[in-house]
């Protein structure tokens, strides 16, 4: 008998202590993502989890925090253009790619400094 791997479930972001209000702020607030209760045994941790379609995007303390700058989640996206607008409205800067034939996407930095991607295939 084998395995096979049928999807992701989370994608864990780093961010500094105490960047819970922050999170909220950019992931709920700017993304319009909603926030999803952290198991009880894990609150204790710090951080804060957010539902991105089927899938959950976790933000973790980390007491050595370093922004990535790099690696990334990709996040695919209904209506890229109404995102684009929305993340723009809030004060942030989008950074265009016209690299990926098929694909609209953008690239922005959270407030903690990790990069993100956005994406939407024609």
């Amino acid at each position: 008998m084998s395995h096979s791997f049928y999807g992701i479930d989370h994608v864990q972001l780093a961010a500094p202590a105490g960047c819970e209000e922050v999170a909220r702020g950019f992931f709920c607030d700017v993304l319009g993502m909603e926030e999803i209760r952290k198991p009880e045994e894990l609150q204790k941790r710090g951080g804060v989890w957010f539902q991105c379609g089927s899938h959950q995007v976790h933000i973790g303390v980390d007491g050595n925090f370093i922004p990535a700058r790099k690696a990334h989640p990709a996040l695919h996206v209904r209506n890229l253009a109404y995102l684009r607008e929305r993340i723009v409205r809030h004060g942030f800067q989008v950074k265009d790619d016209e690299l990926l034939p098929g694909a609209e996407r953008f690239y922005i930095d959270d407030p903690f400094g990790n990069r993100l991607e956005f994406l939407e295939w024609k």
